[in-house]
């Protein structure tokens, strides 16, 4: 088996409802990461990092992300982030040429609402980043994946879908 590090950098897949103040926020710390993946029978790295919803990120936060890939040992990563600017991120770590296998993937429902998706998104990314011959970086959402520049957010229909 392949060493893989989970990225983890909040987004919705790591929602938890706050009953004091009545709001979705980010829990910081992989709960729901280690909760998917303390079932699989390999050890996996998590490194928690950053811990925003993706419409907060900003270039520093992408650079982060970069340089944190740039120090890991691994050579093959998955990124959980959020959905709304995946495809930014994505694009930066591109434009980096780090030459790792990298997927990143998140969630539209948080983890502590309904496990489903994000438990599926992980998995998929988890199974395709195992079996990946070839380096890249790539989106992994709602059962498609593929080159980052082939998947696209359809905000009118809730899901991702393969770009034309």
């Amino acid at each position: 088996m392949k060493k893989i590090l989970i990225i983890n950098t909040g987004g919705t897949f790591n929602k938890r409802y706050n009953s004091i103040t009545g709001e979705l926020e980010i829990e910081p710390t992989g709960v729901a990461l280690k909760e998917i993946s303390k079932h699989w029978l390999c050890s996996l790295e998590i490194l928690n990092i950053i811990g925003k919803d993706s419409l907060d990120m900003t270039q520093q936060d992408r650079e982060i992300i970069v340089n944190t890939i740039k120090e890991a040992t691994q050579k093959h990563i998955i990124i959980v982030h959020g959905t709304d600017t995946i495809d930014q991120t994505a694009k930066v770590i591109d434009e980096a040429n780090l030459n790792r296998n990298i997927v990143l993937t998140g969630a539209m429902v948080p983890f502590s609402i309904n496990p489903i998706e994000s438990t599926s998104n992980l998995c998929s990314a988890y199974g395709f980043i195992e079996n990946l011959k070839k380096g890249g970086v790539f989106i992994s959402m709602n059962g498609i994946i593929k080159d980052y520049k082939r998947v696209i957010k359809n905000k009118e229909k809730g899901y991702f879908e393969e770009s034309k």
